[in-house]
């Protein structure tokens, strides 16, 4: 990857790709929804296929010479039917959030109302936060966690689905560290005459390898991203039955998108092949392994870890007791110097602006990815503590600056 046509053409953008990828390469990316791809996803993303309109779907294209872009979005939904065991598949959303925007517009009108997760408790802004499209367009009231455990009150969520009476539930969250009960979710949808959407957008990879339940079977529509757990390339997919499936396909195209991204879809389709591989599950369980190790190791440094562990690729550790003077903000900065990438994240009962609020979201798909195990990960959770514990303190911080070095070469990307 030296960019040598891109640096003849335009240097100034080749110097910026080389620095992104000694950026990536460098540093410990563990922000949950980030992961790295193969070189074979890369190439593919970076393919002839971006040249190409697509407006359509197999067989039924708006354009002519469409017969290879058929042929590489039919192997991506073929093989993520056999991934997920779903009926119909939709493999054209540009991202998560659109496929969710698909649904919506297949089965809402304006003003219909959505029962989902408050963002600061763990959902996601396209679930129906009042700055998103959802919040705007449709009525939304949100559950919580319960306070006291930091887990779903699948009860107290009946509760409210029978009062709200909702016209979609949504479940699947990007920053609840806990396994869903899908089948639960879905009796409170059924008590209310309402759809279940299963957001499962940050577990699509646990998902298919089977070490997160699947909503697939359960629920009315699944969608997901393609780039978090599951190292597709960036965008997104539904899952649906054939019920529902013109429905959302019109709503994808010509409702939400024109032309799919092709080069994507190329991406997602090698993704997908390399998901259906036996070491895939592996890498799954790892990935799963080393969040539980992280959380662990967190909690013998008094850090609070938000419902006492985790099940799924990510922690999230509340600062409010441990460190009640450092913001999230603080902590991802000063990891950052120290080349440590995470985020600042809002948690339960939060008091702070989520600009800077009280958290920080940690994951552990692409360490993962590059062959970290649990005593890896243990050692990046006592370089994470040392810095938030003394994140003003250039001693430590170069310290650990330097143990970060040491585990980029002992597990290179990219080489």
């Amino acid at each position: 990857m030296d960019f040598e046509h891109v640096r003849a053409t335009d240097p100034a953008v080749a110097d910026a790709l080389l620095a992104e990828r000694d950026r990536q390469r460098d540093s410990l990316a563990m922000i949950a929804s980030e992961n790295h791809v193969s070189r074979a996803v890369l190439e593919a993303q970076g393919s002839a296929l971006t040249n190409k309109y697509a407006e359509g779907y197999p067989g039924e294209r708006y354009y002519a010479g469409c017969e290879h872009a058929d042929e590489v979005e039919n192997l991506a939904i073929d093989r993520a039917k056999e991934l997920w065991g779903a009926e119909h598949v939709n493999v054209q959303p540009h991202s998560g959030t659109q496929a969710n925007m698909g649904v919506y517009l297949a089965m809402l009108d304006p003003g219909d109302r959505i029962l989902s997760l408050d963002l600061t408790h763990g959902g996601h802004l396209s679930h129906g936060h009042p700055a998103n499209f959802t919040g705007k367009t449709y009525e939304v009231e949100q559950y919580e966690v319960d306070p006291e455990t930091g887990y779903i009150d699948y009860d107290a969520l009946h509760e409210h689905a029978e009062a709200f009476d909702p016209d979609i539930v949504v479940s699947g969250y990007s920053a609840y560290p806990r396994e869903v009960d899908f089948e639960r979710v879905q009796e409170a949808a059924e008590a209310a005459d309402a759809y279940h959407l299963a957001d499962i957008a940050h577990i699509t990879g646990l998902v298919a390898a089977g070490v997160h339940p699947s909503p697939v079977g359960v629920a009315d529509f699944v969608t997901g991203s393609t780039h978090k757990t599951i190292r597709a390339g960036r965008g997104g997919i539904i899952m649906t039955t054939e019920e529902h499936a013109d429905a959302v396909d019109s709503a994808v195209f010509p409702g939400a998108q024109g032309g799919p991204l092709m080069h994507n879809v190329a991406g997602k389709a090698v993704g997908f092949e390399e998901a259906l591989q036996p070491e895939f599950g592996e890498y799954a369980q790892q990935v799963v392994d080393n969040a539980k190790a992280l959380a662990g190791r967190f909690q013998e440094h008094g850090f609070e870890v938000v419902s006492g562990g985790t099940d799924t690729h990510l922690v999230l550790v509340d600062l409010r007791e441990s460190h009640p003077e450092t913001t999230g903000g603080e902590a991802e900065e000063a990891l950052e110097e120290v080349g440590i990438v995470l985020n600042k994240n809002t948690v339960p009962g939060e008091t702070r602006s989520p600009f800077n609020p009280s958290g920080i979201r940690v994951g552990t798909p692409a360490l993962t990815t590059r062959g970290f195990d649990e005593e890896a990960c243990e050692q990046v959770a006592d370089v994470i503590y040392r810095v938030v514990d003394a994140h003003d303190d250039e001693s430590v911080k170069a310290e650990a600056s330097d143990e970060v070095d040491a585990l980029c070469e002992e597990y290179p990307l990219y080489e």
